[in-house]
């Protein structure tokens, strides 16, 4: 009976198990296996198979501290299962440690066998990245060119890097409370090749495409500040009672989220939907809805239009896979055995 289970398990053939062995890959290992422009193809095709109802993504579960939270994320797309454990400790800076860390298994849906174990704390942030850019593709204006960051910490990089590469950027307007944050992420675009300036909020806000990724949870940005015909990725609210734009921009604008589930407990909306002041039924699509052609982005360069990105598991799982098969395909990794059989 030994024998046959291991023989089966050997010639399965794909993404299944060979040999029984489970890849190990480190945040380096990660870093160099995938690049921006992967990562956006793989979250803007989870998307799209979510919507069309081929994937499966039960919500997320959260472990709540006093210092911050766990969060397991699974879910089954791309022929892979897997999940991703991550926790989110604000004042962890202070002791040394990231305020983010993750990791990663995908398993064979076949046999549940884990088939890699990876850092996804890297991940996490350049799908979180990959999706602002998807998002702006279908929903910003095509000659958009001036560009404004409310927020310049770590995943304004990643929105940037995505960006650029579906837009001619000419400015970028960086906006944080601290100035040297700012300035730093200025001089990241103009390394890149574009033209950069530190402004306050109000200034970063006249713009084509606007990016907050604050961890606020009161306005930061006024509906007064908004043009017509801009878009806006709304990134940081990814818990309950997060809020970075006036609710008045969510009621004039089309509101197109990731998930309807997660947006309405935690994303974006979630405090003008526990206010009474927009209901499910005002959010217009979910970009999966919108990529797939089931409902329109974009319909006039004057209306304004929100993406409310509060990450998805199925983004973590389709980037997972092009780590995983690159790392194949160049033997990476650590293998190690983990189970007697």
């Amino acid at each position: 009976m030994k024998y046959q289970t291991i023989l089966t398990l050997v010639l399965i053939l794909g993404n299944k198990v060979v040999g029984m062995e489970t890849v190990i890959l480190r945040e380096d290992d990660v870093e160099e296996l995938i690049t921006m422009e992967e990562a956006m193809n793989a979250v803007e095709e989870a998307f799209r198979l979510y919507a069309l109802g081929k994937a499966s993504m039960p919500p997320k579960v959260y472990l709540n501290f006093s210092k911050g939270d766990l969060r397991a994320m699974p879910a089954h797309i791309m022929g892979y299962a897997g999940i991703k454990w991550v926790n989110s400790h604000p004042s962890n800076p202070d002791i040394g440690l990231p305020t983010v860390m993750a990791l990663m298994i995908l398993n064979s849906p076949e046999t549940g066998f884990p088939l890699v174990v990876m850092d996804a704390t890297f991940l996490t942030s350049l799908r979180t990245g990959a999706a602002g850019g998807v998002a702006a593709k279908y929903l910003a204006r095509k000659d958009s060119r001036v560009f404004g960051f409310v927020g310049c910490g770590k995943q304004a990089y990643f929105q940037f890097d995505a960006l650029r590469r579906i837009f001619d950027i000419d400015l970028v307007k960086a906006c944080d409370l601290r100035r040297e944050v700012a300035e730093a992420f200025g001089e990241y675009c103009r390394k890149a090749g574009v033209d950069a300036m530190v402004a306050d909020a109000r200034e970063a806000c006249k713009c084509d495409v606007l990016v907050t990724t604050t961890p606020s949870r009161r306005p930061v940005v006024k509906a007064s500040w908004i043009n017509k015909g801009t878009h806006i990725n709304a990134i940081g609210a990814d818990a309950e009672g997060k809020q970075e734009l006036e609710i008045e921009i969510l009621l004039k604008g089309k509101v197109v989220v990731d998930d309807i589930e997660q947006a309405t407990h935690g994303g974006e909306i979630n405090v003008a939907i526990s206010k009474g002041e927009m209901r499910r039924e005002d959010i217009h699509a979910t970009i999966g809805e919108v990529i797939a052609g089931i409902k329109p982005g974009r319909e006039s360069d004057e209306e304004i239009t929100i993406f409310d990105s509060t990450g998805l598991a199925i983004q973590d799982i389709a980037v997972g896979k092009v780590v995983f098969e690159n790392a194949r395909k160049e033997n990476r990794g650590i293998k190690m055995q983990f189970f007697r059989i």
